[in-house]
């Protein structure tokens, strides 16, 4: 009993082996085709294994090369994105009271100046009448004030000139030491006096500037009552409604900006060197729409999750046809550079995966270049890396090393 397991191993064995190593000769048989090329391309096989050490042996590999030159392209970032409105704007009440106007609807078209909702003034009228009668008697009390000032002044001038002759009289001994003390009491009576009519005036001119803020508040107050729209707009919800209640912070109505709008999208930090203010720039919107516009604003400061930098675009939108908040596809124009149109096949991998070309260098011998795929065409591929001319091999690339002499042949792209 111990032979099956055998006998099943060795069955699993070569049909391992027929598939790893006789898989063309399988498939051709699979297909009904005559097996014997493929047993004739082994020995090929093998003579390109020795072939590709042929720098050993003075032997040259033949392979297909083609004389490329760097062209200036243009080069483009690529983005998704979505508009956005220029502004938008939540017209909020400043105080409390009931609306007494009529609503607007939503869609209507407002210009700047619009009135949005009008308010109930109460008692603020009342108030603001009430403000402006303390400012009168306020404005009023100053000549009393100053008037008591040029009095107090008067009565100082006054004692110091009985000050001076009770202290000549007594000097003569013509007058008492009492009247004397007396005329100083009577000097320094007129300078408080001074003091209190001064701060008297002082008082008077607060009373009047606080009265001037109290009218002002009114007027402020007066003005809260009535919302107007902040700019030309379009409204994106009804106005508040006759009757209901504002209180401070509510919402009067929302207004946007259309005629001009924003294409907003995120350009990877790898790429954002690349885009600069000015820039021109186009968008396919998701109807379709193809619009232009230039880039407007570029973002300092990368987004911490997904390191991206925000760009705007301002576009034109006369005819309020792009909406807020469509999908687009941006593509901003940067900075041309030159580079080489290759066919697709002509990339290869090096031992370390990194992608290049091959090329034919001065003395013959093959060579490895790596390059930055820029864009893929059907036409080809733009590479950046090589130098301004290179001989570039197209066929047989991949059955060369560093260093392998070759016998190129040379072909125009166009073939």
């Amino acid at each position: 009993m111990r032979i099956i397991p055998l006998l099943t191993a060795l069955v699993v064995t070569l049909g391992l082996y027929a598939l790893v190593m006789e898989r063309d000769s399988l498939l051709a048989f699979a297909r009904g085709e005559d097996t014997t090329e493929f047993e004739d391309a082994a020995p090929e096989a093998d003579a390109r294994t020795e072939v590709a050490d042929a720098g050993d042996t003075g032997v040259h590999v033949a392979v297909v090369a083609v004389h490329s030159k760097a062209r200036a392209i243009d080069n483009a970032v690529v983005l998704r994105g979505q508009t956005r409105a220029m502004r938008q704007v939540n017209v909020m009440a400043e105080t409390a009271s009931t609306v007494i106007s009529e609503p607007l609807r939503k869609g209507a078209s407002v210009e700047k100046g619009d009135v949005l909702c009008e308010l109930d003034p109460g008692t603020r009228p009342a108030s603001l009448l009430e403000a402006r009668a303390r400012l009168a008697e306020a404005r009023a009390n100053v000549p009393a004030a100053e008037a008591r000032l040029e009095e107090a002044k008067a009565v100082l001038e006054e004692a110091r000139i009985n000050l001076t002759a009770a202290q000549k009289l007594s000097e003569g001994g013509y007058a008492s030491e009492t009247r004397l003390a007396s005329a100083k009491a009577a000097e320094r009576t007129a300078q408080a006096a001074i003091a209190t009519a001064e701060g008297g005036l002082t008082s008077t001119h607060a009373g009047i500037e606080s009265a001037v803020a109290a009218v002002d508040a009114a007027e402020k107050e007066m003005d809260r009552l009535v919302l107007h729209a902040p700019f030309n707009g379009i409204l994106e919800s009804d106005t508040a409604e006759l009757g209901s209640l504002l209180q401070a912070g509510s919402l009067c109505a929302t207004v946007i900006q259309l005629d001009t709008i924003k294409l907003v999208g995120y350009v990877p930090e790898t790429s954002i060197n690349h885009v600069s203010l000015g820039s021109k720039a186009g968008a396919r919107l998701a109807t379709g729409k193809q619009v232009a516009g230039t880039v407007s604003f570029i973002s300092r400061s990368a987004d911490e999750t997904t390191r991206t930098f925000e760009v705007e675009i301002t576009v034109a939108n006369p005819d309020l046809a792009i909406r807020d908040g469509q999908t687009a596809e941006i593509v901003i124009a940067a900075e041309g550079t030159k580079a080489h149109r290759l066919p697709q096949s002509a990339l290869t991998l090096n031992n370390e995966g990194q992608l290049g070309v091959r090329v034919v260098r001065e003395d013959k011998t093959a060579g490895f270049v790596p390059v930055t795929l820029l864009r893929d065409e059907f036409t080809g591929v733009w590479i950046d890396g090589l130098p301004e001319e290179a001989d570039v091999i197209t066929v047989g690339q991949d059955f060369v090393t560093e260093g392998v002499a070759l016998d190129p042949t040379y072909r125009e792209m166009s073939e």
